[in-house]
């Protein structure tokens, strides 16, 4: 867990552990077998992973056999991007998480960006036209909400333009898991992704959910008959056990999110009393309810997250998938936001374990953030 006097928020980048998660893992760790044995012991560690195959797919409704167990959401999306045929292409949306926009299996000319608009969110009508142009794609990957500004995206729609055209349908769930209703059959995809930590799980399990059993999964590598020979390897038994009840816990608290959503309005609006020019990225348009994105004019990102940090607050400067750079996101580049406000991003992210006490740690911190920008831009007037 976080150390109490921390403010964690940045749940979109990892949650904390659960405490019921913590006890499934550590129990799990005394189960010796192997999931593949037969024996009582193999028997006992093969129960762990099955329930919670059946945990996670009656998160996202689906049949416990689509399931299949990875080693997070950056491998699930990998599997799911596998080439089916030559000269086939992959449509990805702008705002992809970067283990989607590096293509999978697809080589690097094969693969085609669906622009966005400036809320965040996909442009179907660019979409729509390129469905309808030669060649057609074999798969199209739209995330079902953005790790960066939270912005919701019209993935049902997406699937409809793309069954229409012939192509499958990838969607990037992780961040949207947990926070949202999510249905499989309803979203009308081939493919959802899914990863244990964002949600309260243990890092390191993720999976792979497919539609149904009429929809391939081409392996990564070969070399055994774990995971229905979809994903070889001996199962992490402890991580998959303990992300099954990260599952469950998140689903009981989706119909919490209006609380969520609550405390997130309540921290913009102190936000913007503090910064009257804030500008919240994705602000206007459908969101989850607990992740805001914003900057101030004259603030960067590096400056204020060590600000923030060594008043014991952790936000996140965007995605947190970049081996801990400070730098330009591709999803605000993508919105079209320029270069200079995007340099001062901060994304503050609510999660399970969020009370007021954190976001009011959070404008406390930010009040001196903004405090010391006002008394620079005043030292540059009075000396010129």
């Amino acid at each position: 867990m976080v150390g109490a006097s921390v403010a964690y928020l940045d749940h979109n980048a990892t949650a904390p552990v659960r405490p019921e998660v913590i006890e499934a893992v550590t129990q799990a760790m005394r189960v010796t077998g192997n999931p593949s044995s037969v024996h009582s012991a193999g028997r006992a560690a093969r129960k762990l992973v099955e329930d919670a195959r059946r945990e996670v797919a009656a998160l996202v409704g689906a049949a416990p056999a689509d399931v299949t167990f990875t080693s997070g959401g950056t491998e699930a999306n990998a599997l799911a991007l596998g080439r089916r045929c030559d000269g086939a292409i992959l449509l990805a949306s702008a705002i992809e998480h970067p283990s989607v926009l590096g293509g999978g299996r697809f080589p690097a000319d094969s693969v085609e960006t669906i622009p966005v608009t400036p809320a965040g969110v996909i442009d179907l009508d660019w979409l729509e036209k390129r469905l309808s142009a030669a060649p057609v794609p074999a798969i199209v990957s739209v995330m079902l909400a953005s790790n960066e500004t939270g912005a919701i995206q019209p993935v049902r729609e997406v699937a409809r333009l793309a069954r229409d055209a012939g192509a499958l349908v990838h969607c990037d769930a992780v961040q949207a898991a947990g926070r949202l209703e999510i249905d499989i059959a309803l979203l009308g995809v081939d493919y959802l992704t899914l990863s244990a930590h964002k949600i309260g799980g243990p890092q390191g399990a993720g999976a792979l959910v497919r539609r149904d059993k009429t929809v391939a999964i081409t392996p990564l590598y070969r070399g055994g008959g774990q995971e229905r020979s979809q994903r070889p390897g001996t199962e992490a038994v402890a991580v998959i056990a303990g992300f099954g009840v990260a599952a469950r816990l998140s689903a009981g608290e989706i119909e919490k999110s209006g609380e969520i959503a609550g405390l997130r309005d309540w921290f913009e609006s102190a936000l913007r009393t503090i910064s009257p020019g804030v500008v919240v990225f994705a602000g206007e348009t459908a969101r989850l309810a607990n992740t805001s994105c914003f900057a101030v004019e004259g603030i960067s990102a590096e400056t204020a997250m060590i600000a923030l940090d060594l008043d014991g607050v952790c936000v996140s400067s965007g995605s947190a998938c970049s081996s801990g750079k400070v730098g330009a996101s591709h999803v605000l580049s993508a919105m079209g936001v320029s270069p200079d406000l995007a340099s001062g991003a901060i994304r503050v992210s609510l999660g399970w374990s969020s009370e007021k006490s954190d976001v009011e740690s959070f404008i406390k911190a930010w009040r001196r953030v903004q405090e010391k920008r006002d008394r620079r831009r005043q030292e540059v007037v009075e000396a010129a």
